[in-house]
């Protein structure tokens, strides 16, 4: 009788998440596959997100990524493996879902970046609130070397550079370095790679100490506003702004600000 097979160590985590201060830092875990967004990684995500949504000790949330890359974008060779129009059709649905939620995130989403960001992974930086990135950290929408044009990511990037910039990158396919990344407004910030995860800190603890309910009502507006016709965008959000005025964090900020206190937040 032959001995029995030792048993299989459970899979570790495609996301890991860990709180602290008000925090929530997800991490995407496949560094092995540069953080390629496979639909077992997605889902990780999502149910990460989801959960997070509702979770009221939750200030700011800082995405980032495992081993030496961010994010290298969709698993190409999943994609290969099932090339059935349906299964397509679902990654996609699947992807855009994710970024909308990010965007919905009642909690401002920082990205931290480091080593590549592309495709989907440079998707996703351009979806995040806030990025910031070291130094040496690259950037690219390559899709079109490959007979694949980044469409999805597009959405997200043109949204957040200029058109010229967007198209240079979607057009070209080239690596784009953390400084050309700051100049077109892709990312915040680059730093030091040294100081990047401090630089991330103080973001999200700065972001972490305000009202969360005003931060939710801001960034909904936000995304709201940006879409619609100048004069529609202010009839929105002086709708928004008196709603805000009627909150009692918006008069305990008030107040406390002309008593030259802190402000004691209740989330109402």
């Amino acid at each position: 009788m032959s001995a029995p097979s030792a048993a299989r160590a459970p899979a570790a985590p495609l996301v890991l998440r860990e709180d602290r201060d008000g925090v929530s830092t997800l991490t995407l875990n496949r560094p092995q596959a540069r953080n390629a967004l496979s639909v077992g990684l997605m889902t990780e995500l999502q149910a990460a997100l989801d959960s997070i949504h509702s979770d009221s000790s939750v200030k700011a949330v800082v995405l980032a990524g495992a081993g030496p890359a961010f994010c290298a974008g969709h698993d190409l060779k999943e994609m290969r493996a099932d090339p059935r129009r349906e299964a397509y059709e679902a990654l996609f649905a699947q992807c855009a879902r994710l970024m909308l939620s990010i965007t919905r995130l009642r909690q401002p989403v920082i990205a931290r970046v480091h080593g590549i960001a592309t495709a989907a992974g440079c998707q996703l930086v351009a979806t995040c609130d806030l990025a910031y990135a070291a130094d040496d950290a690259r950037f690219a929408t390559p899709g079109v070397n490959i007979g694949l044009f980044c469409s999805t990511p597009m959405v997200a990037l043109t949204r957040a550079v200029g058109r010229k910039a967007a198209m240079e990158m979607l057009l070209l396919g080239e690596l784009a370095g953390a400084a050309e990344a700051e100049r077109i407004g892709l990312i915040n910030r680059a730093v030091p790679a040294a100081e990047l995860d401090s630089t991330v800190r103080r973001v999200a603890d700065t972001i972490a100490a305000k009202s969360p309910l005003t931060l939710a009502i801001g960034k909904e507006a936000f995304y709201r506003q940006i879409e619609l016709p100048v004069e529609e965008a202010y009839a929105h959000t002086a709708r928004v702004m008196t709603e805000n005025m009627l909150a009692r964090d918006a008069a305990e900020g008030i107040d406390a600000f002309l008593a030259k206190r802190s402000p004691v937040w209740c989330g109402r």
